[in-house]
């Protein structure tokens, strides 16, 4: 997976990501002023929306079930809506100038903010290994 500058293209990072693998991004809501995690997958060169975990109701958030998707409350009372399966075909964040955006990727936590700068547009790229990478890494 790749996270581009959605300005100009520039590469950020990319990150090590097969066909089923998952990432999330967590924040404080603009609007509502709670944590929000929302949870993708990989599918093939698609992401996919999974998960929205919620620590308040309020502007901005979910605030009804659709078709497929279910409510739960983790153990310490946030609400976690699952079953989205929509595809993102545009998948991008401003990263926050009053709180970051952490993504968390194969059990790492990377602040958005260090990586790519306050107001920054990343735009999430899932894309297959170029011929150059399987070559280079023997694959």
């Amino acid at each position: 997976m790749q996270l581009l500058d959605g300005d100009s293209g520039k590469i950020y990072a990319q990150y090590e990501s097969e066909e089923g693998a998952t990432f999330s991004v967590s924040f404080i809501h603009s609007v509502n002023k709670s944590a929000v995690e929302e949870g993708y997958y990989i599918k093939g060169t698609d992401i996919y929306l999974d998960t929205c975990l919620y620590s308040a109701f309020g502007a901005g958030v979910a605030t009804e079930i659709e078709e497929g998707q279910t409510l739960s409350y983790t153990d310490d009372g946030k609400m976690l809506i699952s079953g989205f399966n929509r595809e993102m075909d545009n998948l991008s964040y401003i990263v926050g100038t009053v709180s970051d955006h952490i993504l968390k990727i194969n059990d790492m936590e990377i602040s958005l903010r260090d990586l790519c700068g306050r107001n920054s547009v990343v735009k999430f790229k899932a894309a297959k290994k170029s011929l150059f990478y399987l070559w280079r890494n023997n694959i």
